[in-house]
């Protein structure tokens, strides 16, 4: 983040006012001390500013340090909180909309390559259209060369790159790219346009009679996508859904009221916000007809499943509308508004935290290095779903039906996010003009061999968890006077632990074959195809559809306690 302002006197005088003025609801007492103290704190600040800019040795990056001071301060709030300069605002509003004027394609930065390169082109947007791949490096932007990154900061490159092919919609320039495995440049003719990223990635019947939809997000017109998507599919014959909300981190939260809306009755109260402001505290209930209010639901949820989408996960729980599958979610309870600041900035701040239907808060209890910790159940309070299931505010929201994902190897992780993985994909789409539909698509045991060749000349490396617990083991013994005494025996499993990339990639020939399907996959089919290749081999997906497909388990876990299933 950026700050374009420093806290000079009259600012701090300002500010210190500004707070005091917030006070004046408080009791006197309170409101002297908290002002004192406000007042004191931004003295000292300033005098401690103004002497490191008169006598330090070395010039002050005054933007640099001020920024950082502010970074500082709101780190110490929340995770949620953060201020965007005005440079910045344009992403803010596209998380908002999930709109923006370009070309429809991520661009990742290369600094083995000295460039940027695309690393994925939205499907139906402009850069697909024209042929742009992943992997294409970025050579020339509107017939001006780019240059080497060379010492300029990574990021700092990237984000020039992409502010040059961002611009007004209607626009047209060319872009020239080096196409790994083609010798001559290429170029391509594009014209920007407002890209819209749908929340809504892909909606398809599963089987017979049950609809797929999976969520990325919540931006404009969510709920309105959901409900096209679901009529369109009942007409398919849909008579049961599944709605994955797994790494779905969430967005605007009227449009999860709007899409719960869908579910259940006109008047149903999703959530309220309770805030210490009195503008802060609100209720939220649907407003229109419901689509739907019988069809069986499974919501399947993970650590990813975040904000509005616990809300949609949560209320639905609470009104035993839909069964929650998965894990527990994230544990973001908490609401976000926009102020204008001062130079065309804007801060997001937390001013609420919201309740759903059943008053349980879903927000995390603590967070410790940045990530949310839920308390255990016996020390959470109990409430009650509308059939009287209990149901508790651990943080999160917990699963009607646990299904804990598989555990893959810290292997895989590292080996999705290298280059030289990256690289081979590329490869097999620029020398295979065509594969198979996304399901019936796989690589053979030569691709599977040429894959490890690949990465073997290319000397990927990884590091085993296992081989950094071991370190920390050494460093305890050592620390307790063990460590001659251990010495041989660590020395011994260190040599087993080492990384061994022969080993491990027949170890996880299975896994590691079928992540390089998927990426490949993607390469031809966009996000849709990865889903379409993922399901068939999708543990939590398939216990759902068992579950829908036994119509009295269903029945029997949204019951009340004691009642009896029909």
């Amino acid at each position: 983040m950026q700050k374009t302002f420093s806290l000079s006197f009259p600012l701090t005088l300002a500010l210190a006012l500004w707070f005091l003025l917030l006070a004046a609801v408080q009791p006197a007492a309170a409101q002297r001390r908290r002002g004192g103290d406000i007042v004191r704190g931004l003295d000292v600040f300033n005098a401690v500013y103004l002497d490191l800019e008169r006598h330090y040795v070395d010039t002050l990056d005054n933007r640099r340090l001020l920024r950082d001071a502010v970074d500082g301060l709101l780190e110490q709030i929340d995770p949620y909180t953060e201020y965007f300069p005005e440079s910045r605002t344009d992403e803010l509003q596209q998380m908002a909309t999930g709109k923006y004027a370009g070309i429809g394609a991520l661009i990742g930065v290369r600094p083995d390559l000295d460039r940027c390169i695309i690393s994925f082109p939205y499907e139906g947007q402009p850069a697909a259209e024209v042929g742009l791949r992943p992997g294409d490096i970025l050579m020339a932007i509107g017939g001006t060369t780019l240059p080497p990154i060379g010492t300029t900061p990574p990021d700092d490159y990237s984000k020039a790159v992409s502010n040059r092919l961002r611009g007004a919609a209607g626009t047209q320039f060319d872009i020239t790219v080096q196409r790994p495995g083609i010798a001559r440049p290429l170029t391509f003719t594009v014209r920007r346009r407002t890209i819209v990223i749908p929340s809504l990635t892909a909606a398809f019947m599963a089987d017979d009679s049950t609809a797929y939809m999976l969520l990325n997000g919540y931006t404009e017109h969510t709920a309105r996508d959901v409900k096209l998507a679901l009529v369109n599919l009942k007409r398919q014959g849909a008579r049961r859904l599944v709605l994955d909300l797994r790494g779905n981190g969430g967005g605007l939260m009227e449009e999860a009221v709007q899409l719960v809306s869908l579910f259940v009755p006109r008047g149903s109260t999703v959530l309220y916000t309770r805030g210490r402001q009195p503008a802060d505290s609100t209720a939220y209930a649907t407003t229109a007809d419901p689509i739907d209010q019988t069809m069986p639901m499974v919501v399947l949820t993970d650590y990813g499943t975040a904000s509005s989408a616990e809300i949609t996960a949560g209320a639905l729980q609470d009104y035993d509308r839909a069964v929650v599958m998965g894990s527990r979610t994230y544990g973001k309870g908490l609401v976000q508004e926009t102020h204008e600041m001062p130079y065309g900035g804007v801060l997001k701040l937390t001013t609420s935290k919201y309740y759903i239907p059943s008053g349980r808060c879903i927000q995390a209890y603590r967070f410790e290095n940045g990530q949310p910790v839920a308390l255990p159940d016996s020390l959470a309070h109990t409430f009650h779903t509308a059939a009287g299931r209990p149901v508790r505010d651990a943080g999160g929201i917990s699963p009607d039906v646990e299904v804990k994902g598989d555990t893959l190897p810290n292997m895989l992780y590292e080996l999705e996010q290298s280059d030289a993985f990256f690289d081979f994909c590329v490869h097999y789409r620029n020398t295979h003009p065509a594969i198979a539909e996304p399901e019936d698509f796989h690589l053979t045991d030569a691709d599977y061999d040429a894959l490890c060749q690949w990465l073997k000349e290319r000397r990927f490396t990884y590091d085993r968890r296992s081989l950094e617990t071991l370190k920390h083991l050494r460093r305890l013994a050592e620390a307790e006077g063990y460590g001659e005494v251990a010495r041989a025996e660590l020395d011994a499993l260190e040599a087993k632990l080492s990384p061994n990339a022969d080993f491990d990639l027949r170890l996880w020939k299975d896994d590691i074959r079928r992540l390089a399907e998927m990426t490949i996959v993607s390469f031809y089919y966009y996000e849709k195809g990865i889903v379409r290749a993922r399901l068939p081999h999708d543990k939590v997906m398939t216990e759902a559809l068992r579950l829908l497909n036994d119509g009295a388990r269903y029945r029997a876990i949204l019951a009340p306690p004691g009642g009896a299933v029909h």
